[in-house]
């Protein structure tokens, strides 16, 4: 049975549905899908839209109801929201070391080929029709989750009445080596601004890259901090506020200790805070698949990095790439070492039909970001120009979840979809 309880100004429900691990056999194991049902107080008992709320990631969970999301604030005027979990995430049917523990390298890759998009989108469907029959629903897509409204568009377009995007519109055509030869050149750029804005802190950054180099230094889980893995607090450059966050963790580097300068417990676990993937293991697994259109990753960010050597002269910050020597040094993902490796070989299908988006007759608004670290602006608007019905809207104003910290975001979206604003 759901279970129904009450926010201030909200009501919640939560639900549980049963579905396919592979939707191409009905009858073969199944996985659970967690969604959270809100609507306002005031509204309980009317007949209004259904908002779905699709998450960035891959592998990360829905926005909670007290997650204090700018965007769901405003949309529980009008909308009743879903905040669906997607497979593997949050209280969905976890996918993670401790739950991959009993299967081989080969079924583990085998079970998360299982996880993209697509799959998703019919998790979408399925949760649609329980809760409201025919009616088509409305959807936002943060991210990762605006790669999965494209999906949803391909593969099943009578399900949505309005989609809007923010910060995750995928280049439909680009495999993953053209993502990161992308990407590589905006992670610079975005290091030139955080030094600039801090230029003391690029000799902190380079004094703690070569502390790492020189020591066994382990953070309070117990696993070694390596330089590596110390510059990949670029992870998280391109939010609101994380140029700070990034300066005051390495404003408390060093502490004095008997033995000379250390790095102190405050700032390891703040790097381990930032860095770990033990709630999003599959940020890491599959990040990469999430680019692939008929092909392998073939580990793209490693490979592509090889050609921008000004990442090994200096310390600079990697971005959202994910390498093969972090499944040995993250305890949350060495376990899948070898699932990992696999599914960097694996071939994986097309996620979208450009012959239907071309076609698209479903209103769509993306806001796109002008300097936004994560998702390409000239692939985004590549996009833009090839789904029919997609009005882009482009602005330096936010960070990368602009539509969660700003109301403004979201409204203007509403409104784009609606015909109300260019």
């Amino acid at each position: 049975m759901p279970l129904t309880y009450r926010r201030p100004d909200q009501v919640c429900v939560e639900h549980t549905f049963t579905a396919p691990l592979d939707h191409a056999d009905p009858a073969g194991p199944a996985i659970e899908v967690f969604a959270t049902e809100v609507v306002r107080s005031g509204n309980v008992g009317r007949d209004l839209p259904t908002l779905l709320y699709l998450q960035g990631g891959p592998g990360h969970a829905a926005d909670r109801p007290s997650s204090g999301a700018a965007w769901l604030a405003r949309a529980l005027r009008d909308y009743r929201v879903v905040l669906l979990d997607q497979r593997g995430t949050g209280r969905s049917t976890p996918a993670t070391r401790q739950s991959l523990e009993p299967f081989t390298s080969k079924e583990q890759a085998a079970y998360l080929r299982h996880f993209r998009a697509d799959s998703i989108v019919r998790d979408a469907e399925l949760v649609r029709g329980q809760l409201i029959g025919d009616r088509p629903w409305s959807l936002l897509g943060q991210s990762f989750g605006g790669f999965c409204a494209l999906t949803y568009l391909s593969l099943a377009p009578d399900g949505l009445a309005e989609v809007m995007i923010a910060g995750g519109l995928p280049g439909l055509t680009t495999g993953p080596d053209e993502v990161y030869r992308a990407a590589y050149p905006r992670a610079v750029a975005h290091n030139e601004r955080f030094f600039a804005r801090y230029p003391g802190d690029r000799d902190i950054a380079r004094a703690v890259a070569k502390h790492l180099a020189d020591t066994d230094t382990r953070m309070p889980t117990g696993e070694r901090l390596t330089p590596e893995r110390f510059r990949m607090l670029g992870l998280c450059l391109g939010m609101a506020g994380s140029f700070d966050l990034v300066h005051h963790l390495l404003s408390q580097a060093f502490i004095p200790a008997g033995a000379g300068p250390a790095l102190s417990d405050a700032f390891l676990r703040g790097v381990d805070g930032a860095l770990s993937m033990a709630e999003r293991p599959l940020y890491a697994l599959l990040h990469e698949s999430i680019y692939c259109q008929d092909g392998a990753s073939g580990w793209s960010a490693h490979r592509v990095g090889q050609e921008f050597p000004e990442f090994g002269a200096d310390v600079l910050f990697t971005a959202e790439m994910f390498y093969p020597w972090l499944f040995e040094q993250d305890p949350s993902l060495a376990p899948l070492r070898d699932c990992a490796h696999l599914l960097a070989a694996t071939p994986w299908p097309p996620l979208y039909d450009l012959g239907r988006l071309s076609a698209n007759t479903v209103p769509v608004a993306a806001v796109v970001y002008f300097d936004d670290l994560y998702v390409d602006r000239g692939q985004s608007l590549a996009t833009a120009a090839l789904v029919r019905e997609l009005r882009p809207w482009v602005t330096n104003e936010f960070g990368h979840e602009g539509v969660g910290s700003r109301p403004g975001v979201f409204d203007r979206l509403r409104a784009m979809v609606a015909g109300e604003a260019g």
